[in-house]
């Protein structure tokens, strides 16, 4: 008897040091993705042409495994899967019953953790919560360490999930962005809250890793690699790499920015977004008496080719793509004229109209904020499809209404076209806010613009100028209603504008000095590309006679007309 509990008691003792790896070197391999924006298929449904997406990433992820093994490469996602194209959308809202297509791909491709960003927050509990299922069905968390439940405070996500590489034990933690209150309605994120990182994580990173033991540290965050000063709450990578302890890999998301940044201790990577880079971390270990005592760290980035899309896997999934293109290619109406979104650069344009026209035929609105929300899109004329939909209006964004006075009003896109133009002296300046510096964003090189230019508001419903001779304070000029009556600048006035707007997103109504709008809501209508599909609908026709009445949307122009459009000519002629 006594034998055997000595026996039992050494399987006791062997299993408690069962966590420590084997003496020697290790070598392991960290790739990363994020933002993908429903970057599933190489292929854009309507033409030939070929896009960077999942199907030439997973090359290169069999690539790497092929060369240093399967159980030495740790692939992770930091957010933003779930919205930006076809297929996503098709999942999120058409096909609702079967399992969605992301996790689907996330286990053919072996991702061994998943963080949740804001826009796979703007789905929605009914989109995510099924996400967050049907990924752990795969074996695959679904991380979001500083979503809190309001009414006991534990974490909605999980924060960490711990993942055995070669014997190494491999701390992920994965956290949201700290901003999302700031950009959607609550009614999208219900039953919880969203801490900022610091000190969330690093607490986090002391408590786990004191109780996990791991050989390993790393921390996803969709969240913006940002300046590195504490001052940016939705780009917070950077404050996590020059503070934490602790951590080995911060890999970071949500602003497009690819970079990698690394010192003696720590690696920051940002993949950028759309699959155009796949983040490449090495991690080199030595293994003493248990512990480790050597260990180098390196990053990079690995430009993903489009060709290289992965056959197998194109075939595994092309029931799923052909319901996505069957469903974007449905006919919705015609359109008389071509629609380019760089024409709402240098003033009123079909395109913006069109949004305009939507939101003030949709509500009891009188006057309507829209921006550009594309850099470079085009529809052209004809039949439109429910593919050029997504392409009048890409985000899932709902319709608000909002009260707000004419002075505020006044403020509101005197911030706007600040961010969009500069005061010149001549016709020789640049009049667009724009610098010679490409935009690692969306991949543009040459000029750019220096402020987001899904954040240059114009307005409808009212009739003003845009003097751009005149300083910050003195450019807008509001005349009168496009019903023709006097603009009060002391009147109340229903606004109709995203949600992402309503609820603080480009920081425009907190800089017209309303920095909680939630008071000043009136109506919560359903997404806006719905309204634009129910427009097509209504009638059959869309034209610039339509869309451009200017006894509904009013007239804005920039202001002295010559030199204005000159320098416009030419900075738009740098841009595109």
């Amino acid at each position: 008897m006594k034998r055997y509990i000595i026996g039992a008691l050494a399987l006791l003792a062997m299993a408690s040091c069962s966590h420590k790896p084997k003496d020697g070197e290790y070598s392991l391999e960290l790739l990363t993705t994020n933002d993908l924006h429903g970057s599933y298929f190489d292929s854009t449904y309507v033409s030939s042409d070929t896009r960077r997406s999942l199907l030439a990433v997973n090359y290169y992820v069999d690539s790497v495994r092929t060369a240093a093994g399967k159980d030495h490469v740790i692939l992770l996602d930091a957010g933003d899967f779930l919205q930006g194209d076809n297929a996503a959308y098709y999942f999120n809202y058409v096909d609702t019953t079967s399992e969605h297509i992301f996790p689907r791909l996330a286990a053919y491709m072996g991702y061994d953790a998943v963080v949740s960003g804001n826009h796979d927050i703007e789905t929605g509990h009914a989109v995510y919560d099924r996400i967050a299922k049907d990924l752990k069905s795969h074996g695959i968390p679904f991380l979001g360490g500083n979503a809190i439940k309001n009414d006991d405070g534990k974490r909605y996500f999980p924060e960490y999930a711990v993942i055995k590489k070669d014997g190494i034990k491999v701390l992920v933690m994965g956290y949201n962005n700290a901003s999302i209150s700031t950009w959607l309605d609550e009614t999208l994120w219900s039953g919880m809250h969203f801490e900022s990182l610091l000190p969330l994580v690093q607490k986090d990173v002391d408590d786990i890793v004191a109780k996990e033991k791991p050989q390993v540290v790393i921390v996803a965050v969709h969240s913006g690699t940002g300046a590195g000063d504490g001052s940016m709450l939705e780009s917070q990578g950077l404050d996590l790499f020059n503070s934490l302890s602790g951590v080995d890999f911060v890999v970071c998301a949500h602003d497009h920015r690819a970079t990698t940044i690394q010192n003696d201790s720590i690696c920051l990577i940002n993949s950028g977004s759309h699959a155009r880079a796949l983040g490449h971390g090495t991690i080199n270990i030595k293994i003493k008496d248990g512990k480790v005592v050597e260990k180098a760290l390196s990053a990079s980035l690995i430009k993903v080719d489009a060709d290289k899309a992965d056959a197998n896997m194109r075939a595994s999934f092309q029931a799923d793509y052909d319901k996505v293109k069957e469903f974007t290619l449905q006919e919705v109406g015609q359109l008389e004229m071509e629609l380019k979104t760089s024409d709402a650069f240098r003033g009123m344009s079909d395109y913006v109209n069109f949004v305009h026209t939507v939101q003030l035929s949709s509500t009891s609105a009188r006057i309507s904020f829209a921006a550009p929300l594309k850099y470079n899109g085009y529809v052209k004329s004809g039949t439109v499809l429910y593919n050029d939909l997504f392409t009048i209006y890409p985000y899932e964004n709902q319709l608000f209404v909002i009260k707000m006075t004419g002075s505020e009003i006044k403020d509101y896109l005197e911030n706007s076209y600040d961010a969009w133009i500069q005061t010149i002296k001549s016709a020789n300046d640049h009049v667009l806010n724009i610098r010679q510096v490409g935009d690692p964003r969306n991949g543009q090189e040459g000029w750019s613009f220096i402020r987001r230019s899904y954040n240059f508001d114009s307005a409808a419903g009212v009739n003003y100028t845009v003097d751009v001779t005149k300083p910050f304070g003195e450019r807008i000029t509001l005349s009168t209603m496009a019903s023709g009556e006097p603009f009060d600048i002391t009147e109340t006035y229903e606004v109709a504008m995203t949600s992402y707007r309503a609820n603080g997103g480009g920081e425009l109504l907190q800089k017209a000095g309303i920095p909680d709008s939630s008071e000043r809501i009136i109506l919560k209508a359903k997404e806006i590309r719905d309204m634009v599909y129910d427009f097509f609908l209504a009638h059959g026709t869309v034209t610039h006679e339509l869309v451009s009445d200017p006894s509904i949307i009013g007239k804005w122009e920039f202001i002295p007309k010559d030199m204005a459009n000159k320098a416009l000519d030419t900075d738009m002629s740098l841009l595109f």
